[in-house]
């Protein structure tokens, strides 16, 4: 006897019934009723093209003007010698974003309201202040790369940036997923078909990458650049984007490992770009020569006048496209965070009469961004790198709570992270915050010796590391005892998108038996029927050392920026 789902999933956390129902993308559509994807490998390709989109678009964004910026200076400043930083870089952020999609398609709720229901109010107001500051001086950035690269062209500053504006206005206020995805699809093309093109501008290019190994000149230096690094890979605010638009676009457990495929794509395509930008900076730059680029301006004329017209001419058009890329999805993950923490409808399936709110956050942010890039006497090209080292800062903090939410079983149930991937990521944290440490120290202490900091700030991290590890594998003994999980308020049930014995495939008609991973059809339930995680004193101690450090990194950075912009 044959029969299928009769009705859509009601009783989890799902908000806005807009999020619900098909997967709908710049490709075609995936009925919600399905829940085999057909055996042959053309049907599954076709579904892979449909739910691709959200790790594409929030990691080949991550090649923005920021990123295109530090990855130039990187290579101007240090030649290869940082080329290998983008390899445990490129590891650590398909974790991170594949937390962040596991988290959205299983919660079915953004980034924004999971920490503000999960750790409170006070909490979630840090981790959207941090990212809404973040956000709207990475758009700057953005704009900042749009002027330079019109600019390197012969194109006034004026209309280029107002018609890049217009653009990212008009396609989201185009009212629907499908249209929008599309756009940011023809941007997806250039910036892939951009990246083999600039290799081949300078094949000495990629031959200079032999020389690839750890500097220590100007350690300093050095260390801001990797920084900025870290910074500029690893931010905030693409955990936010791509775990709302996976909600957006409807993905749900099904669908999760064609959701991994398009992150580990995208992370490819984003370690090919950032590596193709530092190897041409670098055979513009002409090897080691710590730091005195003021923008990537100055790495776009260099480029020209040493690899020649074209080269040049490449490359800042790989920087617009990628800078209007980035504030697309910038736009995009400040609206859904707003929309996450007001309650209002924010889905691109809705229209901006359904939705005013949700288009206007994005559309405001864009213009703002825009009309500051073009105040007159402006100094602004200094302040992208500064940027990415302030996304780096605040990145462990932001990757702390990702940590904490993949792990907290009321909210990702049979979903949640196995020890390894912990593991992973606690290192990850340790070592960002290892690299700010240093950042702080040797700011503070010129004259301290870097490599025996760096050695005791890692001891520290490792102890640390140890056991917050020890802790977290007694908690589970002692839960496993007792036969809960880790929470206890935290029940596992099955979710309400109920499956019978027997299911019938679209279009074949053929029944094939039930899934044997209970996981595919396990939702979170209602946040409001869960209890909130209780937090150890020692922990609650921690993330408010973590809150203190990260604004005292904040306030010096910016001191150091005020005084680069005064000229000291």
């Amino acid at each position: 006897m044959a029969s299928v789902l009769d009705e859509q999933p009601t009783e989890s956390a799902v908000i806005d019934a807009a999020h619900l129902g098909d997967i709908r993308g710049a490709f075609g559509t995936v009925r919600w009723r399905q829940l085999w994807p057909a055996r042959t490998w053309r049907r599954r390709l076709a579904v892979m093209a449909t739910v691709m989109g959200p790790g594409l678009l929030a990691l080949l964004a991550d090649n923005d003007a920021g990123g295109i910026a530090t990855y130039a200076q990187a290579g101007h400043d240090q030649g290869t010698r940082l080329l290998w930083v983008l390899l445990p870089l490129g590891v650590v952020l398909f974790l991170n974003q594949e937390m962040a999609a596991r988290l959205g398609a299983v919660s079915g709720v953004g980034h924004a309201r999971l920490i503000t229901e999960r750790f409170g109010r006070l909490w979630g107001a840090f981790s959207v202040g941090d990212l809404l500051l973040l956000n709207l001086l990475t758009l700057v950035t953005e704009f900042i790369g749009v002027r330079i690269a019109a600019e390197h062209v012969g194109i006034a500053p004026a209309p280029a940036v107002g018609v890049a504006a217009a653009v990212l206005i008009g396609a989201t206020l185009s009212g629907g997923f499908q249209r929008w995805e599309r756009v940011m699809y023809l941007l997806v093309a250039v910036d892939v078909a951009l990246v083999p093109v600039l290799l081949l501008a300078q094949p000495g290019a990629a031959a200079g990458a032999g020389g690839v190994r750890p500097g220590a000149a100007g350690m300093q230096h050095t260390v801001l650049l990797v920084v900025a690094l870290a910074g500029t890979t690893i931010s905030p605010w693409q955990l936010f984007f791509q775990q709302s638009a996976v909600v957006d676009k409807r993905i749900t457990p099904r669908w999760l490992g064609y959701a991994r495929l398009d992150t580990a794509l995208g992370t490819l395509l984003w370690l090919g770009g950032a590596a193709a930008v530092m190897a041409l900076s670098a055979a513009a730059g002409g090897g080691p020569s710590p730091g005195h680029v003021g923008d990537v301006g100055v790495v776009l004329d260099q480029t020209g006048s040493r690899l020649g017209a074209v080269a040049g001419d490449l490359l800042a058009l790989f920087l617009l496209d990628g800078a209007v890329l980035g504030a697309a999805a910038l736009a995009m993950a400040t609206s859904y965070a707003v929309g996450d923490v007001t309650g209002a409808r924010h889905s691109l399936h809705r229209t901006p009469r359904q939705a005013p709110l949700f288009y206007a956050v994005s559309t405001a942010a864009v213009a703002a961004a825009a009309c500051v890039v073009l105040l007159p006497g402006a100094r602004l090209g200094f302040t992208t790198v500064f940027v990415q080292v302030l996304t780096g800062l605040l990145a462990p903090s932001a990757t702390l709570f990702l940590l904490l939410l993949c792990n907290d079983t009321a909210v990702l149930g049979p979903w949640s992270n196995p020890r390894w991937l912990n593991a992973v990521v606690s290192t990850a944290i340790a070592g960002l915050l290892v690299l700010s440490a240093m950042l702080v120290l040797t700011a503070l202490f010129p004259h301290a010796p870097s490599v025996r900091t760096g050695i005791g700030l890692g001891g520290a991290a490792a102890a640390f590391l140890a056991s917050v590890g020890l802790s977290g594998m007694v908690r589970r003994r002692r839960a496993a005892r007792r036969g809960l999980w880790t929470d206890p308020a935290a029940t596992p049930r099955l979710s309400v998108l109920r499956r019978r014995d027997v299911v019938v495939l679209p279009r074949r008609g053929r029944a094939v038996p039930p899934l044997d991973d209970e996981r595919a059809f396990w939702r979170t339930p209602p946040l409001d029927e869960l209890r909130r995680p209780v937090w150890s004193a020692g922990r609650l101690a921690g993330l408010v050392a973590l809150r203190a450090y990260m604004v005292a990194g904040v306030l010096l950075l910016a001191g150091r920026a005020l005084a680069t912009a005064l000229g000291h």
